[in-house]
């Protein structure tokens, strides 16, 4: 299980961030680089995670850029969440009236303080439960690093499923390990929602 919290807690992160900076630039670059953002969002989630995990960990390689299976595992996660993260958070900011941005532009308040005050809330609040939605999917996707011997929960589970012969078990005690998670980040997700007013009052 802790391995499985360092592999997909690390790539649903660095994936958060990729996406929104992916969605950052391309509100700030909207001409440049709109059709490269779609490309990639197109590409990423039109492929499976499988064999981008595939060619992450036997492909690079071949260019001299070799990773552990762990390593392999949370770059090819976070390219993938990336994608995924960064529609959130285009979906978050779509969401938001334009009218309110052009308002704060009419009274005088600089970018930064509309982005911290006016913005940030009203996305953020929108995009928690898809956020917390996508974590949970990344947990799960990291089972798919058993094929290259990353020793997680579905891989131990198997192993010992090899060694003793008994399924119900340990697939049971597997089910149990992914609901406590997913149940977890449920959890963090309520909170975070709950503190959504604080937010939009201080700010």
């Amino acid at each position: 299980m802790l391995v499985t919290l360092e592999v997909s807690l690390l790539a649903a992160l660095l994936g958060m961030l990729g996406g929104f900076a992916l969605n950052a630039l391309r509100m700030r670059f909207s001409k440049a680089l709109s059709a490269p953002y779609k490309t990639y969002v197109w590409l990423i989630r039109g492929m499976p995670y499988l064999s981008q995990l595939v060619i992450v960990y036997f492909g690079l390689p071949v260019l001299g850029l070799t990773m552990t299976a762990v390593q392999a595992t949370v770059v090819s996660l976070s390219i993938y969440a990336a994608a995924y993260f960064a529609e959130i958070f285009r979906a978050g900011w779509s969401s938001i009236p334009h009218g309110q941005i052009e308002a704060a532009r009419a009274f005088g308040i600089g970018r930064w303080a509309a982005f911290r005050s006016i913005e940030l809330p009203q996305a953020f609040a929108f995009a928690v439960p898809l956020l917390a939605n996508q974590v949970i999917l990344v947990i799960k996707e990291s089972a798919v690093a058993s094929i290259i011997t990353v020793p997680e929960l579905t891989m131990t589970a198997s192993d010992i499923v090899a060694s003793t012969y008994t399924y119900i078990g340990p697939y049971a005690m597997l089910i149990v390990c992914y609901w406590l998670l997913t149940q977890a980040v449920a959890l963090v997700a309520a909170r975070a929602t709950a503190l959504i007013p604080f937010m939009q009052k201080t700010s």
